[in-house]
């Protein structure tokens, strides 16, 4: 079955929690389904320190997850207005996807979660567009015909969804925040769609 890959890294959760509602979204679709997927921490020592299957939560993205996907929706918590470490990682290892032109013409967007309100959320966003930009894949933000991104008091913004943790990370995703990500899901999922018919 067509899939989105749903692809992110989180350290504390809200990232995680954003996703799977992006998922929710994308399954909302008909003939379309959501694959989850996140990557490993990276060690600051030479030597892996993390098991080939994560303990808990959701699985390591391979390489051929996102060369098969219809589409992919990628998400990193803030980390000084830029992706995260990992996220960064992982991408830096999709070169021969990249020569080949294996993401070209496939839909993308983008999520992320901050601790500040002012942390960064728009410019992480645009950092994770960066490389999408460079594999020919064709970006979707939030329209502002979506009401939620009018009424949101804590992330979301055009350039895709967000969230305010607080900082302590304790704030939970409100509904309007949830409410965008579903959006940014299906939006994408539906793009997906089509852009195969038109294939």
């Amino acid at each position: 079955m067509p899939y989105i890959l749903v692809l992110y890294y989180s350290h504390h959760g809200a990232t995680r929690q954003l996703a799977h509602h992006i998922a929710r979204g994308v399954g909302k679709v008909s003939g379309m389904e959501a694959r989850v997927r996140t990557v490993p921490q990276i060690s600051t020592v030479c030597e892996a320190t993390e098991p080939d299957i994560p303990i808990e939560g959701d699985i390591y993205c391979t390489l051929e997850d996102l060369e098969k996907a219809d589409g992919l929706i990628l998400g990193s918590p803030t980390r000084f207005g830029n992706m995260a470490a990992p996220l960064k990682y992982f991408l830096d290892q999709t070169g021969a996807l990249w020569q080949a032109g294996k993401l070209a013409d496939k839909p993308a967007a983008v999520f992320t979660s901050t601790s500040s309100l002012h942390g960064g959320q728009e410019a992480t966003l645009l950092s994770m567009m960066l490389p999408l930009l460079h594999h020919g894949m064709v970006l979707a933000g939030l329209p502002y015909g979506d009401g939620h991104l009018q009424q949101t008091q804590g992330g979301g913004t055009p350039y895709g969804a967000s969230h305010w943790s607080g900082p302590d990370g304790s704030r939970q995703p409100d509904e309007t925040e949830l409410a965008l990500c579903r959006s940014l899901g299906e939006r994408v999922a539906r793009l997906a769609q089509q852009l195969k018919n038109a294939a």
